[in-house]
């Protein structure tokens, strides 16, 4: 298992409580969270870093605040830096409150994100060009 199965619970109890419906995913070695077929946040456990982190998808209007706390690290999943993301390390999400704050983020911006294009469109599009 790639990601911590303890935090997901989390997750999953901090969506529950909000009323939140949502999807899971195993990918990119770990496990993402959907809501509105948008992804919310991963967990994976990272090498380089040696621990559980969390990807947060809080969009541009916020990432500048979030990325300068001691416990938000870039996410550079592809060794360039993605604004919008950030990686927060398990002391940023260390209580529950913690932890909430973070969904919180990531909710407010789930309705201003776009969806991926599911490959069964995007294959289909590309027969009609």
């Amino acid at each position: 298992m790639a990601y911590d199965e303890y935090l997901a619970d989390r997750i999953r109890l901090q969506l529950n409580e909000k009323h939140i419906h949502f999807d899971e995913l195993k990918m990119m070695g770990g496990l993402l969270f959907k809501v509105d077929n948008k992804m919310l946040c991963h967990i994976h456990i990272n090498k380089n870093y040696g621990d559980s982190l969390i990807m947060a998808r809080i969009g541009e209007a916020v990432y500048q605040n979030e990325i300068e706390k001691p416990d938000c690290l870039p996410m550079d999943f592809s060794r360039k830096p993605m604004k919008g993301y950030i990686y927060i390390t398990p002391d940023g999400f260390d209580t529950e409150n913690d932890l909430s704050y973070w969904i919180d983020l990531c909710l407010d911006f789930n309705p201003l994100a776009n969806a991926a294009k599911s490959k069964k469109k995007q294959s289909s599009q590309n027969k009609t060009e």
